[in-house]
């Protein structure tokens, strides 16, 4: 991949001019040249020479490498870091909840494997409405009615079955072990199950992750022998061991205990499916990503559709003339994402028109010259046919023949709906809190949704999570993803943009501090030093509101370099590492 450095001295409120934009004018504050503290750190990326792993927590990392050191491909090791990430990171791994797998062969082969929730069969379009019609608060976060019907085992053994190499057996045990024997908590995991106690012992008291007695720390050794059960029968029945038998049986008690409305059946009844990839172009690179249910992979092809035209780079990291065009095209592609995308089985969704060329340059052609566009004048594009986390994990492997794998996987809420099945020792998603509840009524994440994204017994939910391969002439280039709920389509978005309209290495790409608009509310959510203060004033004074915001999303990325060596980027906002050999 051509690395191209930006030169430090642009000046901020500088910027350049395209076909349809003009520069920002300066309010009257002194503006001077960008210093080097207006870059991201220039911090080192993890080199490798054949094969990587970045993921979420370090266990689950040295896991994953271990698996491809004994001669497991990406697959293998993708199937042995999301069972380690259900013990070591409970706050989003899991076996309780789904996601997205993303890959890419060495040969080119690809696919998406959609192992996303399921409303429940007894679920119904207004479960979470009282008498009068309105959300009732809490409902469809917390407790046992939040939970949609699991997909992360199944998930796990079909991409095992199609592309596996090691057995079955050897790619689940590192996690049964991990369970058994305990591992030591970081500092930010045991802070996060502090703030859960009193969540976790509203619905179940005797849990593996209270301490008795009084606070996890740091360094602290958490055991899960109820999980260590359930993990070595699904190593031993595979997906029998999680949909059928004792674990299915506990899980339903568990739901019955609650008032939860999961039944066997829902558990025998779920499949993962094998979904076709999205494609799209961006300055010579071919962007692989996820098609619906996920909204992420239409979202962000549509927003590098929008940007294709401006030189991003010659206007200059995080300048008000970058910023202002990024959120414009952030702004009306949430529109979209709001009235038209959600689950494919249940209705059409309006994919080719959504990626066509001819409607991403009309729909960007409506942005003010040097104004933000109020969200309130921003709606939806008529004319199209109509439909008849926070906490979320990610993690990336390349193995040494070349294949790649981008996976997001998630419980929706941190640690889910608090519900852990008694006896078995997993966390519940509250994944149903991802359905709109009520079109036009902003979900735990403040996205509004529409009808299309309505409740129905079987549905899949509409999801952010937007896992992505780059290519260039046929060669693997760079694997990128995230959680963050909300924030998971615009950070993807930033870390290639990062990448490659300004030239940063994946841990600079990673961690350098981010900015999000997602429609309503209309504002621009703000990192900690993502803008420098004269571009900031710019901005407020063109009519842009800007919220400050603590951290959000854990990226992770891998480069591939001319030589073949691989570089990782893993995000410092949590305990994520990247390693490799």
């Amino acid at each position: 991949m051509k690395v191209r450095l930006l030169p430090l001295a642009l000046v901020v409120l500088t910027a350049c001019s395209t076909s349809r934009t003009t520069p920002f004018t300066a309010p009257t504050v002194a503006v001077a040249p960008l210093s080097l503290a207006a870059r991201p750190p220039a911090v080192s990326p993890v080199v490798a020479d054949k094969a990587m792993v970045v993921s979420a927590h370090p266990e689950a990392t040295r896991i994953g490498v271990e698996i491809l050191q004994k001669g497991g491909n990406a697959y293998d090791a993708a199937v042995a870091v999301q069972f380690a990430l259900a013990v070591a990171l409970p706050v989003a791994g899991n076996i309780g909840g789904g996601g997205f797998l993303l890959y890419r062969g060495a040969d080119g082969q690809e696919g998406a494997l959609d192992f996303r929730e399921t409303a429940p069969a007894a679920a119904t379009r207004d479960m979470y409405l009282d008498a009068q019609g309105n959300v009732v608060p809490n409902r469809s976060t917390l407790g046992h009615l939040a939970v949609g019907v699991p997909g992360t085992v199944a998930g796990m053994e079909a991409l095992h079955q199609k592309l596996g190499k090691l057995p079955w057996r050897d790619v689940v045990q590192p996690a049964v072990d991990l369970a058994a024997n305990g591992l030591r908590l970081t500092t930010k995991e045991a802070a996060g199950l502090n703030r859960t106690r009193t969540e976790f012992a509203k619905f179940t008291p005797n849990t593996a992750y209270i301490k008795p007695g009084g606070n996890w720390a740091e360094g602290d050794i958490i055991k899960y022998p109820d999980l260590a059960q359930t993990l070595t029968r699904i190593r031993d029945q595979g997906r029998a061991g999680f949909y059928q038998g004792q674990t299915a049986e506990l899980l339903v008690a568990e739901m019955q205990r609650g008032k939860g409305i999961i039944t066997k059946q829902d558990l025998a009844d779920y499949q993962p499916k094998w979904r076709t990839p999205l494609h799209g172009r961006y300055r010579g690179y071919d962007v692989l990503t996820f098609p619906p249910p996920s909204s992420g992979g239409v979202a962000l092809l549509q927003m590098l559709q929008m940007l294709q035209p401006y030189d991003l780079g010659r206007m200059g990291w995080h300048t008000p003339q970058q910023v202002h065009v990024v959120t414009e095209a952030e702004r009306r592609v949430y529109a979209d994402r709001a009235t038209y995308l959600g689950d494919p089985d249940f209705g059409r969704v309006p994919v080719p028109q959504l990626l066509d060329s001819a409607y991403n340059r009309q729909r960007m052609a409506t942005t003010l010259p040097a104004r933000a566009t109020p969200s309130a004048q921003v709606q939806a594009s008529t004319g199209l046919p109509s439909y008849e986390s926070d906490q979320t994990t990610h993690y990336n492997i390349v193995d040494a023949q070349g294949n790649a794998v981008s996976c997001t996987t998630t419980l929706n809420g941190a640690y889910g709906s608090k519900v852990v099945v008694a006896g078995a020792g997993f966390i519940l998603n509250n994944e149903m809190d991802d359905f709109s509840s009520k079109p036009g009524t902003p979900n735990a994440y403040g996205l509004v949704g529409g009808t299309a994204n309505a409740i129905r017994p079987g549905k899949r939910m509409l999801s952010s999570m937007t896992p992505a391969i780059l290519t260039q002439n046929g060669q693997l280039k760079l694997v990128v993803g995230t959680p963050g709920g909300s924030t998971i389509i615009t950070s993807v978005l930033q870390t290639i943009l990062n990448v490659v309209d300004f030239g940063f290495n994946p841990q600079q790409a990673v961690a350098a501090p981010r900015l999000h608009h997602q429609w309503l509310p209309d504002q621009i959510d703000v990192e900690q030093n993502a803008l420098l203060p004269a571009a900031a004033d710019t901005l407020r004074a063109h009519g842009y509101k800007l919220a400050p915001r603590a951290a959000w999303g854990r990226v992770e990325a891998i480069r591939v370099l001319p030589d073949g060596r691989l570089e990782g980027g893993a995000d410092p906002r949590g305990d994520d590492t990247a390693a490799g050999y």
